[in-house]
């Protein structure tokens, strides 16, 4: 596993490259962007602080909010972002690194901050929850993705930097820890679980395979379904959390 400093995980090139590109495949997985941001949108409000908004797949969808601020920890993707919202007057960006983030020195708050997929990779992820915590609004709310089941632990996750793959109690655990009352919880995408665990515990790769995701994406109509079930797992957590008054 990679080791960490107060700047979050020391990551290999190799590393880099595989989480740049695995961006670049999800990005184009279209559906499954708007699908994943449909499930958050009911607790996001009109002003958003996206960490870890990497080259904007989920950032697309905030352009009707009222403000909001895009940050990364790589230069490179925040010039991206910057390029590809540059028309967006409603829109800001910043360098921000988890643990160890300070707020701006005009102390700008946020109905709601987004992390997706970015706790996996941060050692410390309690430190790093209160730190965003601490640039929400009063009532404001901490919107939380992250990887579930650690059974589903292969070479994706390595090659991506995971530091674990999270349980409900898990991660009700670090939510309290830091201060934060769970509002809400809920496994998202029962469907992808197969694949990540064959592609990444059977063929032990590193990237999520192309063409299969095409095929995924044609497929996200149907997966959309599983809000009906009666029991439900899923590939990953979205947990929502209020500071504690």
């Amino acid at each position: 596993m990679p080791k960490a400093n107060d700047a979050g995980p020391v990551l290999r090139p190799e590393i880099d490259r595989v989480g740049a590109e695995t961006l670049e495949r999800i990005g184009s997985a279209k559906a499954f962007n708007k699908w994943m941001f449909d499930r958050l949108a009911p607790w996001v409000g009109p002003t958003v602080l996206e960490v870890g908004a990497g080259v904007g797949n989920i950032s697309q969808f905030l352009v009707d909010r009222e403000r909001v601020v895009l940050s990364d920890i790589d230069l490179e993707y925040l010039k991206r972002l910057r390029t590809r919202f540059a028309d967006r007057g409603n829109f800001g960006f910043r360098k921000l690194e988890l643990p160890g983030a300070a707020l701006s020195d005009d102390g700008e708050r946020f109905s709601t901050v987004i992390c997706l997929n970015v706790m996996e990779h941060i050692e410390d992820d309690v430190s790093s929850l209160k730190e965003m915590s601490g640039f929400l609004d009063e009532g404001g709310r901490l919107v939380v993705l992250v990887p579930a089941f650690p059974s589903l632990f292969g070479t994706l996750d390595a090659a991506l930097g995971h530091y674990r793959r999270y349980t409900r109690p898990t991660l009700r655990t670090a939510f309290e820890k830091a201060g934060l009352r769970l509002r809400h919880m809920e496994y998202f995408n029962l469907a992808a679980m197969p694949g990540w665990w064959f592609t990444g515990r059977i063929l032990k790769k590193e990237l999520i395979p192309s063409g299969p995701l095409k095929l995924f994406e044609k497929m996200i109509p149907l997966f959309r379904w599983e809000l009906l079930l009666p029991w439900r797992v899923g590939q990953s957590l979205i947990a929502v959390g209020e500071v504690r008054q």
